[in-house]
């Protein structure tokens, strides 16, 4: 994602917190003549949706979000989101640990490691930490390291020897935008209304 279309700012995250959403995976299912199925994936790994307008619960919310839709200019702009289901290394309600997710094994030489998470067989490349929550370790012992915040590579300060595990705890944003140029607010006795509020994952 170029610099030009990312604004690093992150969306107000207490409206954040009452959205509703998660994972959208793309797969064409095809039944046969027989009524068996032919089922394949078109993407890879899932890309995130949600709507972001049930988390609108008063006034302040809604300037809060009218401010910042105007700034990104609709859907012109991608932004940091906080997903309020999975923004962590670590399980619910654990702190992240250096140790949470393994991100690479060392061979000696590389000392550049992308953060990823894991879910079951499939690895989720995560791109935008949080600044200043990456811990890093080399076969469980916690090392000195630099993680970008905006390409979630980490740099160490030497190589990890052969065969050593590299793992990692952080918390992290996803890059997302708007996907609506159009936005609807309302108010409402006691408190103020968005009908809907589409904010989708971008590629980064």
């Amino acid at each position: 994602m170029g610099d030009a279309a990312f604004h690093d700012v992150l969306f107000p995250p207490e409206v954040a917190l009452g959205s509703r959403g998660g994972p959208v995976r793309r797969t064409e299912v095809v039944t046969l003549a027989s009524g068996h199925e032919q089922r394949t994936a078109r993407w890879a790994r899932s890309r995130r949706r949600w709507d972001a307008g049930t988390g609108v619960k008063c006034e302040a919310d809604i300037a809060a979000v009218v401010a910042f839709f105007e700034a990104r200019e609709g859907r012109r702009y991608a932004f940091r989101w906080r997903d309020p289901f999975d923004h962590a290394s670590s399980l619910p309600g654990a702190e992240p640990a250096p140790t949470d997710q393994r991100i690479g094994t060392g061979d000696g030489a590389a000392a550049t490691f992308q953060l990823t998470k894991a879910y079951g067989a499939q690895a989720r490349p995560i791109t935008h930490p949080v600044a200043g929550s990456v811990a890093v370790a080399v076969d469980g012992q916690p090392v000195p390291a630099a993680a970008d915040p905006l390409t979630g590579i980490v740099t160490l300060d030497a190589a990890p020897a052969p065969g050593a595990v590299v793992t990692a705890g952080y918390r992290f944003d996803v890059p997302a935008r708007f996907d609506t140029d159009a936005l609807v607010v309302s108010l409402v006795p006691g408190g103020g209304n968005v009908a809907e509020l589409p904010v989708v994952e971008v590629r980064a």
